[in-house]
């Protein structure tokens, strides 16, 4: 268990907020649309990512490879990011957060939860409640870029009417159907256009239309070389 300082953008006002965080959860496969869920599984396959057992499915990974700062070290050229809405619980109450699921696409190929341990998670670091943006969930976007040579490319972007409800996202997961105190789950991710690609920088933000707000990171991707 560890702990990180959010700030909570409340309708009206802004609150700080640590939680202790001793869980992370990557949920994988969670579209709502075969079809659209059938191609990012075909992406992967194209690099040799064997299908996954189920959809969706719930990787596990150590809660510290979540991260606040600015860049990751990662060893080879071989990783890239995946933008994705978090949901944390804590005490009976869920907050929408925003992260990136970067993940070694090497060591993906023979390892997806192995894959889903080997990078840094990095995470905004604002919340909101998920009473909040409910009503409109469907509504929300996200998108994310890929920054390469001074080029920045869109990368990733789509409304979270893709995705599995958050209700049945949770219930799926976890045991009596409620996301646990200091559970950060990421819900999934949408396929990359121009296919799958490493960046030497990502940035990624979850915009709501309706509130006229968004939560946006970045960070540099450093990558440490491969001996032997």
């Amino acid at each position: 268990m560890f702990d990180l300082t959010f700030t909570v953008d409340g309708k009206s006002t802004t609150t700080p907020l640590t939680l202790a965080i001793d869980q992370l959860v990557i949920a994988g496969w969670t579209g709502r649309d075969p079809v659209a869920r059938d191609k990012h599984i075909a992406e992967l396959e194209a690099l040799g990512i064997a299908r996954p057992a189920t959809t969706p499915i719930y990787y596990r990974a150590s809660a510290r490879r979540l991260t606040q700062e600015d860049s990751i070290e990662v060893c080879g050229g071989e990783s890239s990011g995946e933008v994705e809405f978090v949901l944390i619980g804590w005490q009976g109450r869920i907050f929408v957060g925003l992260g990136s699921d970067h993940t070694d696409r090497k060591v993906e190929t023979y390892n997806v939860t192995v894959s889903k341990q080997m990078c840094d998670k990095p995470i905004a670091s604002v919340l909101w409640e998920l009473e909040d943006v409910a009503a409109h969930w469907d509504r929300l976007i996200l998108r994310s870029y890929a920054c390469t040579a001074g080029e920045r490319e869109l990368y990733q972007e789509g409304t979270l009417d893709a995705m599995l409800p958050v209700d049945e996202l949770i219930k799926r997961g976890f045991e009596g159907g409620k996301l646990p105190d200091g559970c950060a789950m990421f819900g999934g991710t949408f396929a990359a256009k121009g296919g799958i690609r490493p960046a030497e920088r990502f940035e990624f933000e979850l915009k709501d239309p309706v509130l006229k707000r968004s939560i946006q990171h970045a960070y540099d991707v450093i990558t440490l070389p491969v001996r032997g």
